[in-house]
């Protein structure tokens, strides 16, 4: 995406803050230089991911708000206040985009951890923005400007789509795109296995299992039919799919996921509730 570079921040520097900052990089809206992030000295693998993605990496995360224009809080929720510490009693906020993607870490509570008059904005991106392939949603703070908006959504639909919803809707969200990712894994590791058992080589099963979910999704998102359409159309009179979906149904599939995404949800509110 044309336009000039951003200065991008990490504040923790996990799986999560790769996926993006190599997402941002691919996308062209930030280089290794103009990216820096802050681990804890004992995580070494990912200040070492940092160094080897050519950004600077160091252990304090002061220099990181300091030196860049958007800083993503990229920690652990229970470590937010901790990390976010220092910055408080520090002039180094003053005219920075905070881009949080804490768990069940809410607006309010950043703003009363971050300086007054922060601007902040609350993500949930997944995982697939490592490929340019993610589902991201945002909040916006109580201070934040529509530039800010517009930032968040160039950064976001660098790496994906972006969607604003309200902040009563992200643990949902969470529960659904931010963790979806790990059940559709599942979910292709067990389309292979099921092919390997069936005498598929390994390798073959699971290109083919990943490359029918790939395609399966895209038909959904640009196709604009119902699920269930689609579903009908694969799915012939006495054919194999039906008797396919029938074993699926006596094992309560849609039953089982729908329990998952309650069940996650559930987990966001309490780490929210907790940190109240």
């Amino acid at each position: 995406m044309p336009g000039k570079l951003l200065k991008i921040g990490f504040i923790g520097g996990g799986k999560m803050a790769q996926a993006m900052a190599k997402g941002f990089i691919s996308a062209g809206l930030a280089k290794p230089e103009t990216i820096i992030s802050s681990s804890h000295p004992s995580d070494v693998v990912s200040l070492q991911a940092f160094k080897d993605l050519g950004a600077e990496s160091i252990t304090d995360n002061l220099p990181v708000v300091d030196k860049s224009e958007v800083v993503i809080v990229a920690v652990k929720p229970h470590i937010v206040p901790i990390a976010l510490g220092d910055i408080k009693t520090s002039s180094v906020a003053k005219d920075k985009l905070f881009l949080s993607v804490a768990m069940g870490v809410t607006i309010k509570q950043l703003e009363q951890i971050l300086p007054k008059q922060s601007r902040v904005i609350r993500v949930m991106p997944n995982t697939p923005a490592l490929v340019q392939s993610g589902a991201s949603v945002f909040v916006r703070g109580s201070t934040s400007t529509e530039g800010d908006t517009t930032t968040t959504k160039r950064l976001l639909q660098s790496i994906g789509t972006c969607e604003e919803v309200t902040e009563g809707l992200m643990d949902a969200v969470t529960a659904l795109s931010g963790s979806g990712p790990a059940y559709v894994y599942l979910f292709i590791e067990a389309l292979a296995d099921g092919g390997v058992k069936m005498g598929l080589p390994r390798d073959l099963a699971y290109r083919l299992a990943a490359q029918t979910v790939l395609g399966a999704g895209r038909m959904v998102r640009d196709l604009k039919q119902h699920p269930g359409v689609l579903k009908d159309d694969v799915t012939s009179p006495g054919g194999s799919t039906a008797t396919g979906i029938h074993f699926l149904e006596t094992k309560a599939f849609r039953g089982t996921v729908i329990g998952a995404i309650e069940a996650a949800t559930q987990r966001c509110r309490e780490v929210a509730k907790a940190g109240h």
